[in-house]
């Protein structure tokens, strides 16, 4: 079972990619958010892989919660892998663990392929969805900044050398990096 991948983009789409690693390029299926979060040409990225009869299914993720979100969406009796992708490209996972906690069924109904019994259904089964609250604050807070200075027309490639070496929460870093964008 494949559980990780590194290696360079061959191809990229916004919910596909082709990883290149050493010669072999796998197929690999990305949420929206994670390919937003995508800067670099080389990616090192958690997988889930999923083998039925008929496929071999790569799923990838920069997030480790994220994959936690769709690892366990997928074991929800009428969730398949695409609403689950769907939900991971809709919601971060904090956001969907505050959704659960609350249970707020009509944010869920926002997401395509979701309706009323299924969003009822996953609130009852994921309870006690929780994230791992471990992870570094700030690598969220990086991921924000450089998807809100996309949103403002800058090229990845000079956002990231904009925000080498700011730190902070993400409005801290988005005026850091506006500063250097003024130079480059």
């Amino acid at each position: 079972m494949l559980v990780g991948i590194e290696g360079r983009i061959e191809k990229k789409e916004p919910t596909l990619l082709h990883i290149n690693t050493n010669g072999l390029i796998y197929e690999v299926h990305i949420s929206l958010n994670t390919s937003n979060s995508i800067v670099e040409d080389r990616v090192k990225l958690l997988l889930t892989q999923i083998i039925r009869e008929d496929t071999n299914l790569l799923f990838g993720f920069l997030d480790k919660n994220e994959k936690k979100m769709f690892d366990t969406l997928i074991k929800i009796n009428g969730v398949g892998t695409k609403v689950a992708m769907a939900v991971c490209s809709t919601f971060s996972a904090t956001i969907f663990a505050e959704i659960i906690a609350n249970r707020n069924s009509n944010m869920l109904k926002k997401v395509p392929g979701i309706g009323v019994k299924s969003a009822n259904r996953i609130l009852v089964e994921l309870s006690d969805f929780t994230i791992d609250s471990s992870q570094n604050i700030e690598d969220s807070s990086v991921r924000d900044a450089i998807l809100a200075l996309e949103s403002l027309g800058f090229k990845s490639e000079h956002i990231q050398l904009a925000i080498k070496g700011a730190s902070g929460d993400t409005a801290s870093i988005v005026k850091y990096a506006l500063k250097n964008l003024k130079k480059l």
